[in-house]
């Protein structure tokens, strides 16, 4: 059985030109930030393959460009269901 893992993302127009990674690990430390972002009513997009790529950002760097489209698709599903609420 595969580790869980988790990655999360921040992003602010003003400050940065592209998301940042603020937050990734495995096992408990992929748990907690699973259960924060719940707490937070913070939406969660399971993507096996996006959180492999993601995990590779060091923390507080910005998505590099060739990420580009795959963190916009994740942006587009989490605008899709907060504005549903």
């Amino acid at each position: 059985m595969r580790q869980k893992e988790a990655v999360a993302l921040q992003y602010d127009k003003e400050k940065n030109s592209a998301p940042k990674v603020t937050a990734k690990g495995k096992g408990k430390t992929a748990q907690k930030i699973i259960e924060l972002a719940e707490l937070n009513d913070i939406p969660i997009k399971k993507d096996e393959d996006l959180i492999e790529l993601l995990s590779k950002v060091e923390l507080d760097k910005e998505v590099p460009a060739e990420m580009y489209k795959a963190v916009a698709e994740v942006f587009s599903f989490i605008y899709k269901i907060t504005k549903k609420s």
